[in-house]
């Protein structure tokens, strides 16, 4: 079986996230949506929370299972017995970070290669920051994430932001 993990913050799960999700979904056996701790970013959901969401939207998908880490990807992937990460990359500038992980990972873990897949051209632009932003000054949503969690980020949202200004 081959199994294949898509790491992430996901700070929300956006209809990028979802689109490479599905996309990775169907050229694997399973396919392991992992909520990964990023020390560097502050978060608006916890990681349950944030793997709650994902779960919500990958419900339709039977081989997409959502876990949280907060180990070494390259150590995660060989406990769960994954010998590929998906990653997608937006731009240019997404390649040279993640490609410098991709070779990190696989020092670390030699039977680990990485899968990069381009994002759609509607989703090119698209970020997690970028859509917490949008939702700050109440912009419609729909476009940005997907119909079933919009209701609980602008929730959210609300009770952070002012404006645009954190509370």
């Amino acid at each position: 079986m081959k199994i294949a993990i898509y790491p992430g913050s996901f700070d929300p799960v956006t209809s990028g996230h979802l689109n490479i999700i599905r996309r990775a979904a169907n050229i694997f056996d399973k396919l392991i949506v992992c909520v990964m701790v990023n020390a560097g970013k502050h978060t608006m959901f916890t990681l349950e929370e944030r793997a709650e969401l994902i779960r919500t939207v990958t419900a339709d998908i039977p081989n997409v299972e959502v876990d949280c880490s907060g180990e070494l990807l390259a150590e995660y992937a060989r406990g769960r017995g994954s010998c590929v990460i998906v990653k997608g990359l937006r731009a240019g500038s997404d390649f040279e970070n993640e490609f410098q992980m991709a070779m990190i990972n696989h020092k670390i873990n030699p039977d680990l290669d990485t899968m990069f897949l381009t994002a759609e051209h509607q989703y090119m632009y698209m970020s997690s920051s970028t859509v917490k932003e949008l939702a700050a000054y109440d912009v419609d949503l729909s476009d940005f994430l997907p119909a079933q969690i919009i209701p609980e980020v602008k929730k959210r949202v609300s009770t952070i932001y002012q404006g645009g200004n954190r509370k």
